[in-house]
């Protein structure tokens, strides 16, 4: 019996393509989050050490005060000139802590807001009390509040209820903010990726797949009714400064946040941990950016690093190409990003003078 020469043949192929295999020590079985694709692209890399402009860094989290020296350091090497830390909690009074231990290393370049204790949200006369105690920061060294999106996604009062972010119990902070002259840096819900099922259709399954806690079921209430909720308060509150976190929180439609800031005069965007994002989507989010250049901030939402920071300047300034954003602050999506290139009279907008504006209201109010 003579062997059919077309099954040799195959025979020959199968086993080429397990030698291959073998030789290059991957298997069929590759699974999605191992894959480390290497970039075959040859582009422009422009590396910016320094931004063209001195940069406020509105967002960002320095609540390791034993580290406040490492951080001075890290912005004195990336061009930064004032950094804010959103993590002055009302709760145990650690507000006055954190602006001991920041003003101790530096008495002008670190900036404290401060952050309601919604565990109270039961007590009589909560939203007076907190306000009270928000005064008492701002008068210590304070310069702002800050949101969590806790609010409106987890906090829930004693009878069960989730607390949404337009709860009337809430008013007299707001208000408060509005008089003494400070603004709110308010994080609402979270990427839209995050309220979808995390299966073969969720465009950030590598970030869920690390973080499965982040990822929000049919038990959590919407995406779009929390931001509804949001919206109801800056109308409310029309003479409080509102900065939405992360593009306003929806920088996968920026036409809707560009409505937005056309709709309230009082509402502001930062672009802390969104690069990813805006980069994808170059022309439009270039045209956003010089459309609300006067209500754009820069944010990072990373503790303060040279190289993090390095990357945002780079995204910001020049026109490279198929630039890997993970460094700026993590992997959130498996894509690269286009540089905006924008005009100087923007960039020193949103790199400082934006911000200078917002925080310089606290003086006004004082007069």
């Amino acid at each position: 019996m003579h062997n059919h020469p077309g099954k040799a043949f195959l025979l020959l192929f199968l086993l080429s393509c397990l030698c291959h295999q073998a030789v290059n020590g991957q298997g069929a079985d590759l699974r999605l989050l191992d894959w480390q694709p290497r970039s075959q692209m040859v582009v422009k890399v422009t590396n910016i050490q320094k931004p063209k402009f001195p940069v406020i860094d509105i967002h960002n989290h320095l609540r390791d005060l034993k580290n406040a020296e490492k951080y001075l350091a890290e912005m004195e090497k990336a061009g930064v000139w004032k950094c804010v830390s959103l993590d002055g909690r009302s709760a145990d009074n650690f507000y006055k802590e954190h602006l001991k231990a920041s003003q101790a290393v530096s008495p002008d370049r670190f900036l404290v807001f401060f952050t309601p204790d919604f565990s109270k949200i039961d007590a009589p006369d909560f939203g007076r009390q907190e306000a009270r105690k928000l005064e008492d920061a701002v008068k210590l060294g304070a310069r702002g509040m800050k949101i969590f999106k806790t609010l409106g996604l987890t906090i829930k009062d004693k009878s069960g209820r989730l607390v949404p972010v337009d709860d009337p119990r809430i008013d007299p902070i707001w208000a408060k903010c509005g008089e003494l002259g400070i603004p709110v840096v308010m994080h609402v819900s979270d990427p839209k990726a995050f309220f979808t099922p995390v299966d073969k259709h969720n465009e950030r399954y590598d970030e869920l797949a690390g973080h499965p806690n982040w990822a929000y079921g049919k038990e959590y209430p919407a995406k779009e009714e929390i931001l509804a909720q949001r919206n109801r308060v800056l109308a409310r509150h029309p003479k409080t400064i509102f900065i939405g976190a992360h593009v306003g929180n929806l920088p996968e439609e920026l036409s809707r946040v560009s409505e937005w800031l056309d709709t309230y005069p009082n509402f502001y965007v930062e672009i802390s941990a969104r690069i990813s994002e805006l980069g994808r989507q170059p022309y439009t989010a270039r045209k956003f950016m010089i459309k609300n250049q006067d209500r754009i901030l820069f944010g990072t939402d990373t503790a303060p690093n040279a190289e993090a920071y390095r990357v945002y300047y780079r995204f910001l300034e020049t026109d490279d190409e198929y630039i890997d954003p993970a460094a700026g602050h993590h992997l959130q999506g498996r894509w690269m990003i286009y540089g905006l290139s924008l005009p100087d009279e923007v960039l020193e907008k949103i790199y400082n003078k934006n911000a200078q504006k917002l925080l310089s209201r606290y003086q006004d109010a004082k007069k």
